[in-house]
């Protein structure tokens, strides 16, 4: 086990982590239910769900019945030219499901690559309609949309985590970030900048693109449907397209499918990933309404692009087995259950003097400081207090897996306060 921490801790790079003086990495060896199983011998109950991907929890026998009857068959295939059933199947599930109006599915391998799959879509929608100069987005601070090129572009330019390259990546335009709570009464006027940048701008700009009603990486703040709503109805006036980036909220996450469901509307283009394959592989999906295949192809024109691993059949076939267990499963009944147990539980950090809020929506509890935590400190400390939570920022959150038991959930809360209590100034 030291040799195995040695070799990672000299030449493995994880992700924002420095490169010569990496955070400690807990050595795992395997993962069942809601627990993770070290090497040392300890279990950690686990807060993340694997960066929110595996609401199953690990080792979930109809899924891992699923990946072998595909190994049997064949584990990859090219999608050029060459489809299979798993990948249709997928579609069809999909289909069936996500809010009304997408009818194109377009599959690459990661959130990140389909949030550049959607922005390349409007962009070409465009040019192919005879808009060329409709090619810059429009998206709103506090935003994350993953970490390729054209996806920095429209996270947060200056408060997001990609500030570093904002002279490399193309200049979008940006809104403020919504201010309206989930649960407070709503303020028209939330809606006055977003509104009078369309208005001044939209002659070039090609979409609109946000989380709905979940900001996640760029803050874990949980947003007004009817700013959500607003947006798609302000996109409709001045001919902008909406793109929603549900790679986090979708799957039920939010207490609803598609966080979409909440505001009633529906997108032109959609990008769903992370809880697509319950975790088991990558695997992400760009959803698109006919009018944008329309506009792209109806003069012969083609989509230009086309990931390798396109549509990779083991993932397709592990994901229709996720889906099937969702949408077979109590998923609401249990959502609720752990927002309210978080609710009651969480809310005991709020008389905390480092703690400045405390929010929950559905799977998502938050508790934010009034400073940055020391990741080194706050991530050991978890571990010794038998949880798996990775903190950022000034947020200490969890998005358990669904099937997490009141006691496991007891767990993660109790831990979370015993921290912050021992760990932040007084």
């Amino acid at each position: 086990m030291n040799s195995l921490l040695k070799i990672d801790h000299q030449h493995v790079l994880h992700p924002y982590s420095s490169m010569t003086d990496p955070l400690p990495n807990v050595l795992v060896d395997s993962a069942k239910g809601a627990v993770i199983q070290l090497a040392d011998g300890r279990t950690l109950v686990d807060g993340m769900s694997s960066w929110w991907s595996a609401i199953h929890g690990y080792q979930h026998p109809d899924l891992d019945r699923a990946a072998r009857e595909q190994l049997s068959k064949m584990s990859h295939i090219m999608f050029g030219g060459l489809t299979h059933a798993p990948a249709i199947t997928l579609t069809e599930s999909l289909l069936n499901i996500c809010p009304p109006g997408l009818t194109k599915v377009f599959f690459s391998d990661s959130g990140s690559v389909s949030v550049e799959v959607a922005i390349k879509m409007a962009i070409q929608y465009w040019q192919a309609t005879g808009k060329p100069s409709k090619d810059k987005m429009l998206s709103i601070r506090r935003g994350y949309h993953g970490d390729t090129f054209a996806a920095m572009s429209v996270c947060d330019p200056e408060n997001g985590m990609h500030s570093l390259f904002g002279d490399s990546v193309k200049k979008q335009i940006f809104a403020p970030a919504p201010t309206v709570r989930f649960d407070d009464e709503w303020d028209p006027t939330d809606l006055d900048a977003l509104a009078l940048l369309l208005k001044e701008n939209n002659r070039d700009i090609a979409a609109l693109i946000l989380e709905p009603i979940v900001q996640g990486a760029g803050g874990m703040f949980f947003y007004h449907h009817e700013f959500l709503r607003g947006a798609r109805a302000l996109c409709d006036q001045y001919d902008v397209l909406l793109i929603v980036d549900e790679i986090a909220t979708g799957f039920g996450r939010t207490g609803r499918l598609f966080a979409c469901e909440h505001a009633g509307i529906s997108p032109d283009i959609m990008c769903i990933g992370k809880a697509l394959t319950g975790g088991y592989l990558t695997l992400a999906a760009t959803l698109a309404q006919q009018k944008i295949a329309d506009g792209i192809s109806n003069n012969g024109g083609v989509f230009m692009h086309g990931p390798t691993f396109m549509a990779n059949p083991l993932a397709c076939a592990i994901a229709n087995a996720s889906l099937k267990v969702l949408l077979d499963s109590p998923w609401q009944e249990r959502i609720a259950d752990i927002e309210s147990q978080l609710m009651r539980e969480l809310s005991k950090c709020q008389h905390l003097d480092a703690v400045a809020d405390v929010r929950v929506l559905g799977a998502i509890g938050v508790v934010e400081l009034k400073e940055a935590v020391n990741m080194r400190e706050f991530q050991n400390a978890l571990v010794e207090q038998g949880v798996w939570i990775r903190p950022f920022g000034k947020l200490v959150y969890i998005m358990p897996p669904y099937i997490i038991s009141a006691k496991q959930l007891s767990t993660l809360t109790t831990a979370i306060h015993y921290v912050i209590e021992h760990l932040t100034p007084k």
